[in-house]
């Protein structure tokens, strides 16, 4: 909603600014877009701007867009932060800096080649051998890696800002894993649904066609691959910092997402475990660090990457963006040396200059740093030392001292840079605008021999004033980035139609993904059973406020034990000579669902959930998100809150809350989910969580004969659970008999909660799943569920009844559920057997801390 206020916020701004300020030009007036987006602003109003920017807040945590921190401990991940004020360029401006990023792209990749081949750099005294052979992105054995293309640099980018001079300045490069396009694609998709109105009187450049432009590429060195090319996207797994960008490029451009354990190396060629068997792998797109790429070849203890892939690279059957090796020009000593190595390969100076870098391994060049401490900004040379940028303004004397030492004790280790004051840009901080100092990372792909360049790119401010902070990791927050122009630029773009031999029917599957998709449905349904179960117990509490004296107790002692076996959670409610836990159930029922460090607890399964649930990330919906978010938000509820022990009202809000997600989950799942392997794998998981839950409350309370008023309890309270008392009620009335209730939850073929309904549910999930052979006409696992089934469906209701006179044990009864029990927790093992035998240890939740540099943002 427009509103009309009055304070002007451009004069606001202007008067806050102490440096130079991206809304300003050379002549000091205000540029015409800005003046524009003010303008916007102006009639918008704080108070509206502010309603925007909790929506996109919202907008993102409903999106599942998050940037996990290693030392955030106490959450799964980070809601990824928006400013809602984007950084402008000038489509002119942005054309010239366009020209620069792609001059130092070309040169790049020019040193890349020489550095892995002829060295004339070095050899021409270019540059120095020690920046080569002491760097450690430098690895010998990638020399003969190539890829089927003239450059050998796909992507790269370049962090840049505005410079004193007024020019853009590049501050670092990319070029192994180069992070941050996803962040940049997810900011303008939210912006542009909750702040539409801001493009008003300025035309924005559009960041699809860079995108297009990057699958002809990753097309192109898939050539060998005539029909349909397999294109996986590595990632190190959930917990890395980004996992969140790598779902959602991978989902955004069509291909497979994979960890390094989908992936192995045979007869020179790179396959993907999937549940269908091999499938060879065409190209790669890794979001891994160099060094973790090949155990075998670089870094020995990684798991992250594919044994013998710089083998299969070499052999020219696997394209690999970027080829391993590229991290060699991510030194922050070459910074000194690409004015020259763009001389010696272009004849040409650089267009846009790098911040002014000295390189300690020279002594003119070490003195002049050492002569000048108090005001440089030191690093390391290699990014792999781990150094955080020291300010030598911000040291004392004694600490200045300390690190004169340790430059004089490895001078090829350290660089230093000028401390310049760059640009600032409006951001939205604590409701005011207020400038902040920016950095854009802009964007380039190779096309086989030059570089488009993204329209756009990824802005970061500092949250800290008149600091230059920017990482996420630090927190800093993001921008949107526009290229901007006052008329429509039409920009050709290359299409290039793929010939297909035929309309694609399949998409691979990994193993690992299989898995989790299993686990999720499994978790999800065993949050349920306990949830429901927990407030059908908690009912029967309430109800018999007497308990522990009432003559009705009995039936409650039969849940709270059944209760127990549900969770496992022994010996809880079993324990009979804990007379203090059965006379105050609460203190039980509290810890079963605030407790996350107990397994079977609510909370525990929904953390289990939910981690399942991040790892197959590319799987889900925007409507899905919404709904996990939500579920994320009960759990921090649970983590967070401390109710009383004995108020069970708290409880069953949290219960009843939790149950209608988890329901509705379930919901959006069904409506949206393709009806392929991951989908089938979900519900096999449900099913087999469901049926087991059901028997095990089952056999719990009946297979032992109570009181009659006790067993009419019992039925009511199984009824409930398996939401059939409604539809029992209409057939029998107020008249409750076991062997009616029986007939109706374990026969009743129409009923989705009867047990004969959900074991020919799962067997028809089963039967969609791959066969080993084609002349396999039944898995074991489909084996073990027909057993059951038929068992169930050819019993005598009337024998399981019935009860030993002396011991009340109702054996029939009793040994039926166990021997389905048996069977159908047999095809949970026969699935692993046959799908999910790919790793023994699930990487996806490790941590690596020691792959978060190149994936910074």
């Amino acid at each position: 909603m427009i509103t009309d206020i009055s304070p002007n916020l451009l004069q606001s701004y202007q008067k806050e600014i102490n440096s130079y300020d991206e809304i300003l030009g050379a002549n000091g007036q205000v540029k015409p877009h800005w003046k524009a987006l003010f303008d916007t602003l102006e009639k918008i109003g704080m108070k509206e701007l502010h309603s925007r920017n909790v929506e996109i807040i919202n907008k993102l945590r409903e999106n599942g867009v998050t940037y996990n921190v290693y030392e955030n401990s106490g959450s799964l991940n980070r809601p990824w932060q928006l400013d809602p004020i984007p950084f402008l360029i000038e489509q002119q401006e942005w054309n010239n800096i366009a020209k620069g990023l792609k001059q130092r792209a070309l040169v790049l990749d020019l040193m890349l080649r020489d550095i892995y081949g002829p060295q004339r750099l070095i050899k021409e005294n270019i540059l120095p051998p020690e920046l080569v052979y002491g760097n450690t992105g430098f690895f010998r054995v990638c020399n003969d890696v190539k890829l089927p293309s003239e450059n050998q640099l796909t992507l790269y980018a370049a962090d840049i800002a505005r410079g004193p001079d007024g020019r853009m300045w590049v501050l670092d490069n990319r070029t192994q894993a180069p992070s941050g396009m996803g962040y940049a694609l997810e900011n303008r998709s939210v912006m542009s649904k909750i702040l539409p109105e801001l493009t008003n009187g300025m035309f924005v450049s559009r960041l699809s066609p860079f995108f297009n432009n990057f699958q002809q590429t990753v097309s192109a060195l898939a050539s060998k691959a005539k029909d349909h090319p397999n294109i996986v996207y590595l990632t190190p797994g959930s917990n890395n910092e980004t996992y969140f960008e790598h779902a959602y490029l991978a989902t955004y451009l069509g291909y497979t997402l994979v960890q390094g354990d989908d992936l192995l190396v045979r007869d020179g060629f790179v396959w993907l475990k999937s549940i269908d068997g091999l499938e060879k792998v065409d190209v790669i797109i890794r979001r891994i660090d160099d060094d973790w790429c090949d155990p075998l070849e670089l870094r020995q203890d990684s798991r992250l990457g594919i044994p013998g892939l710089l083998h299969a690279i070499r052999l020219g059957n696997v394209s690999v963006i970027n080829p391993p090796g590229s991290s060699v020009l991510e030194s922050n000593g070459l910074l000194p040396f690409m004015n020259a190595a763009c001389r010696f390969f272009l004849g040409e100076t650089l267009i846009m200059p790098s911040v002014a870098t000295w390189w300690c391994g020279q002594a003119k060049e070490m003195n002049h740093v050492l002569a000048n401490l108090p005001k440089l900004i030191i690093k390391s040379t290699n990014r792999k030392q781990k150094l955080r940028s020291v300010y030598g303004k911000s040291l004392s004397n004694q600490e200045l001292d300390e690190l004169r030492k340790d430059i004089l004790r490895n001078p090829s280790e350290f660089v230093a840079q000028e401390e310049v004051s760059l640009s600032t840009t409006p951001a939205l901080v604590n409701g005011k605008i207020e400038p902040r100092f920016a950095a854009l990372r802009a964007y380039l792909v190779s096309d086989g021999k030059n570089y488009q360049v993204m329209e756009g790119g990824l802005t970061r401010s500092s949250a800290v004033r008149d600091r230059f902070e920017i990482s996420h990791q630090y927190g800093g927050f993001s921008k949107d980035t526009w290229i901007v122009s006052d008329k429509v630029l039409d920009t050709p773009q290359k299409i290039v139609v793929q010939q297909t031999a035929s309309v694609i029917h399949h998409t691979s599957l990994p193993s690992r993904s299989a898995e989790n998709l299993f686990w999720v449905g499994r978790y999800c349904e065993r949050t349920m059973a306990t949830t429901k179960f927990l407030k059908i117990t908690i009912n029967a509490l309430q109800e018999n406020v007497n308990f522990g004296g009432s003559v009705k107790s009995e039936h409650i002692h039969v849940l709270l034990k059944s209760l127990t076996h549900l969770t496992l959670t022994y010996p809880g409610f079993i324990d009979e000579e804990n007379s203090v836990l059965l006379k105050n159930p609460y203190q039980e029922i509290h810890d079963l669902v605030f407790n996350s460090k107990r397994g079977g607890t609510v909370a525990c399964s929904v953390e289990s959930f939910l981690r399942g649930v991040i790892t197959v990330s590319d799987k889900w919906s925007h409507d899905t998100w919404r709904i996990i978010n939500l579920i994320e938000n009960s759990l921090k509820k649970i983590k967070s809150s401390d109710p009383e022990v004995n108020n069970p009202n708290v409880i069953q809000k949290v219960l009843d809350k939790l149950h209608t997600r988890l329901f509705t989950f379930y919901g959006i799942i069904s409506e949206s989910m393709p009806r392929d392997k991951g989908f089938y794998l979900f519900e096999s998981g449900k099913w087999i969580e469901r049926i087991l839950s059901r028997i095990s409350i089952i056999r719990s309370t009946f297979s032992f004969k109570n009181d009659l008023n006790v067993e009419n309890d019992l039925i009511e309270a199984v009824l409930i659970n398996h939401h059939l008392l409604v539809h029992y009620r209409l057939l029998y009335k107020s008249h409750l008999s076991l062997e009616a209730m029986l007939d109706m939850v374990l026969l009743e073929e129409n009923l989705p909660y009867s047990l004969s309904y959900q074991l020919d549910a799962l067997a028809e999930c089963l039967s969609k799943l791959p066969k080993t052979s084609q002349d396999e006409r039944l898995t074991k696992a489909e084996k073990a569920v027909l057993e059951a089934s038929t068992k169930i469906k050819l019993t005598d209701i009337s024998t399981l009844s019935t009860y030993d006179a002396e011991t009340l044990y109702r054996e029939n009864l009793d040994s039926l559920l166990a021997h389905i029990f048996d069977l159908i927790s047999s095809v949970t093992v026969s699935l692993t057997d046959l799908y999910f035998t790919h790793t023994v240890i699930q990487h996806s939740l490790m941590e690596n801390p020691e792959n978060s540099d190149t994936n910074e943002i």
